[in-house]
């Protein structure tokens, strides 16, 4: 009998459903996860890490993929820009990976694309973003602003009546090109530039004695005034200590975030955070059957601690495509594998199913949250699945192109010309 070590060796033959033709696989097959361990941001990116490894051992001990076991590699790009890159080329090239999972920062998004591009790699990609991007080796699995940041405004305006919004958010591009759309967005809808505040802090930032106390001032007049949060990492623990200590209740003065799920919440004391919004596509207190046995599996995984979030659930789906992907094309073959993803189907965590559309987005649904004193979330609305936009509706340049790598090859395609605009990494 071959031991696994010896079985890891072999080159297998595997023969195409669809035409009957033989691949060479070599085994193992190797993901590579690309997470920070270490900085500002290991808050966040462990969990997704430990994620991936849960997946991959569940998956092995289905019988593997291919026929070969499925070996994990992962790195430690240390909250470090340009070190994303180069841990990113160390995977393809070094490690020889047939896919990567990583990344959580649009910073670091950014920072992979070249090196993705320029060597045909795959990433999956988790978390929420800005849009205004589309690549033919990435795949977003975490919502695009209009599905998130878009729904969520709605429910400011419709369900809470806020006439001021305080956009607050780290300083760099996610955050920036997610507040010009909502900016935008709220001039459409009618609320006057003078009654929008806009402030940036760096990653890692924890003196907020100041911005919450301006953010205040903007209801001197007794207009409502909520929070759109788009602060990432660690910079969220100083930002809600400082609401708590200013006496500021979701009552007073809502703050839905787009970065802060269960992860972020289990550091802090939640008792005076009640109330407070997230908009994400998941959440752990979803009640479903398959979310029973999610959480069920992680704390049997990584510790009886230890909660869910969403950025979890994307990593789940985007595997679990892709592992189906890879069973269709017969091979981890990146160009192959990229057109057996479009049409995949997975169920979603919280009831429906997750698609996967020619612009490499999802379609997701839409859930908005209530912080609970336990750091969990209460579910307070939920939409049927929206289709992600790789490209805003709100702002004109925007408005007039499409991705489709599926049918017109092409991540920037011009509707009003009919042309395809040549992308590169620099978006």
């Amino acid at each position: 009998m071959n031991s696994p070590k010896t079985l890891g060796a072999l080159t297998l033959a595997v023969t195409l459903a669809s035409g009957g033709a033989a691949l060479a696989q070599d085994c193992p097959i190797k993901v590579g996860v690309l997470h920070s361990l270490s900085g500002t941001m290991a808050i966040s990116e462990t969990t997704l890490k430990d994620t991936m490894l849960m997946l991959i051992e569940q998956q092995n001990a289905a019988g593997g993929l291919l026929g070969c076991q499925i070996e994990p590699v992962v790195v430690d790009p240390a909250s470090d820009w340009p070190l994303f890159a180069e841990k990113a080329r160390e995977l393809l090239t070094v490690q020889e990976v047939d896919v990567i999972f990583g990344n959580w920062t649009s910073v670091s998004r950014k920072s992979v694309l070249p090196v993705i591009e320029e060597l045909n790699g795959l990433l999956f990609y988790p978390v929420q973003y800005e849009g205004e991007e589309s690549s033919k080796n990435v795949f977003y699995t975490g919502a695009a602003p209009n599905q998130q940041a878009i729904p969520a405004v709605d429910y400011y305006l419709e369900e809470l009546g806020v006439e001021k919004f305080a956009l607050l958010g780290t300083d760099y591009v996610y955050p920036r090109t997610t507040n010009n759309i909502l900016e935008q967005y709220l001039k459409d809808n009618g609320i006057a530039a003078e009654d929008i505040f806009v402030n940036y802090t760096p990653f890692g930032h924890s003196d907020w004695a100041t911005i919450v106390s301006d953010v205040v001032a903007l209801g001197e007049d007794g207009k409502q005034v909520g929070v759109i949060s788009t602060i990432n990492g660690d910079a969220n623990i100083g930002f809600y200590k400082e609401l708590a200590a200013a006496g500021v209740s979701a009552d007073d003065i809502p703050v839905v975030a787009f970065s802060v799920g269960e992860e972020e919440l289990s550091g802090l004391d939640t008792s005076n955070l009640v109330g407070h919004l997230a908009a994400w596509n998941y959440f752990q207190s979803a009640e479903t059957e398959a979310n029973t046995a999610f959480i069920e599996a992680w704390k049997a995984f990584a510790g009886a601690d230890r909660v869910t979030n969403d950025p979890m659930e994307a990593h789940y789906i985007g595997f679990n495509m892709w592992v189906n992907a890879v069973t269709d094309a017969g091979t981890t073959d990146v160009d192959a594998v990229r057109t057996a993803m479009y049409g995949q189907e997975f169920p979603n965590l919280t009831g429906g199913t997750a698609v996967m559309l020619p612009n490499h987005h999802l379609a997701k649904p839409v859930l908005i949250g209530e912080i609970t004193a336990d750091g969990q979330f209460d579910i307070i609305s939920q939409t049927e699945e929206v289709p992600g936009d790789a490209w805003t509706d709100f702002l004109p340049e925007s408005a007039i192109l499409k991705s489709d790598w599926k049918d017109l090859g092409c991540g920037m395609f011009n509707t009003e010309t009919n042309t395809c605009v040549q992308l590169t990494s620099n978006y």
